[in-house]
């Protein structure tokens, strides 16, 4: 259940990061996850798949997107599949990172500042608490239409967590993700426009700033005076992650919104999974709760919250099929602001 190791961030990016450590570090941070049979497992794998194909129908017809057929394949993946996937995924979209960052400074003095060891370390502790939460993940950076990964193990732990139908549970899950491959294979110039704002990203980059208050801003992200991710970045950068922040909570928000609109008449138990996982979403202890806070988690709830909000608004106004001109070019996006005022983007784009 382990795609094929493929490390797309050849040269600079790879010389950077340890990826074969950060794999092995993550992988072990992750563990197996539950216990299962050999014949449970194969039957889990099994109705994963036939699941995402099944859904595949539900949200062309929910949705009305246009997404070409025999693209984007669908892995069931284990915890270190997933692992593996993204640190392929991290090596290629750091690529034009790490290749900006050495054109402003020697390659030699990134390397002792950073360490491809150090690096390596902290993606694989990231990746290795991460892989114990997410059920799926579309990565869009796979070539050449991207891919759909379904975490079994996780699948497996949380039905069981909440106690919930695994039949409804497990096409409740593949309606979400379903929906994400959807979006991307529909509109295949989102890829390089994500692509491109991490250029854009890498081009307002300072090493010397990070290095030099880095550390203060991480002692107040610990305090709670906000995230890994924004102690991390300059104004300039969080401009360039807000526009990204428009584009995910749409895309997550979108996605939520087809699951509760094509689950009560496919999955009997819909009501009942909603609540259960709502409930979850909110963290289920207080170490768990901190890590989530550090790593911006919290934020990424949001997403999914704001971003139905506005699918839900703009649908009500216009329609469905109205609604889908936001997937048809960069330009028609809607921006953070945009998802928390839904009428400006309708007026701005319809």
């Amino acid at each position: 259940m382990s795609p094929e190791s493929k490390h797309r961030g050849d040269g600079l990016a790879a010389s950077m990061v340890d990826w074969d450590l950060a794999v092995r570090l993550g992988a072990k941070i992750a563990g197996d996850g539950p216990q299962t049979g050999r014949d449970e497992a194969a039957a889990v794998v099994a109705e994963l798949r036939t699941d995402a194909a099944t859904a595949t129908g539900y949200v062309k017809e929910f949705t009305g997107l246009d997404a070409p057929a025999d693209t984007a394949p669908v892995l069931v993946v284990d915890r270190r599949g997933w692992i593996q996937a993204n640190a392929d995924a991290f090596a290629a979209v750091l690529s034009p990172v790490v290749e900006r960052l050495t054109k402003k400074r020697e390659p030699g003095t990134f390397a002792k500042a950073i360490g491809s060891r150090v690096t390596g370390v902290e993606v694989g502790g990231l990746l290795g608490f991460l892989s114990t939460k997410v059920l799926g993940q579309f990565d869009p950076f796979f070539d050449p239409s991207g891919r759909l990964l379904l975490v079994a193990p996780n699948v497996v732990h949380v039905e069981r967590e909440l106690d919930v139908d695994p039949t409804d549970f497990r096409l409740w899950v593949c309606l979400h993700e379903e929906t994400h491959r959807v979006q991307f294979t529909a509109s295949p110039w989102m890829r390089d426009h994500l692509l491109a704002q991490m250029t854009d990203l890498a081009a307002t980059m300072d090493l010397t700033s990070l290095l030099e208050d880095g550390v203060q801003r991480l002692v107040d992200a610990v305090k709670g005076e906000g995230d890994l991710l924004s102690a991390v970045t300059s104004p300039e950068q969080r401009e360039i992650l807000d526009r990204v922040t428009g584009v995910m909570s749409l895309l997550e928000g979108h996605a939520d919104v087809v699951m509760d609109g094509v689950g009560p008449a496919v999955i009997p138990s819909v009501a009942t999974i909603r609540a259960k996982f709502n409930e979850r979403r909110k963290g289920v202890g207080a170490l768990d709760r901190i890590l989530r806070r550090l790593m911006g988690l919290d934020a990424k709830m949001a997403q999914y919250r704001d971003g139905a909000t506005f699918v839900r608004a703009v649908v009500d106004k216009v329609g469905m099929a109205e609604f889908n001109a936001v997937f048809a070019g960069a330009d028609n996006l809607p921006s953070k602001a945009e998802i928390g005022d839904p009428h400006a983007w309708v007026k701005r784009v319809l």
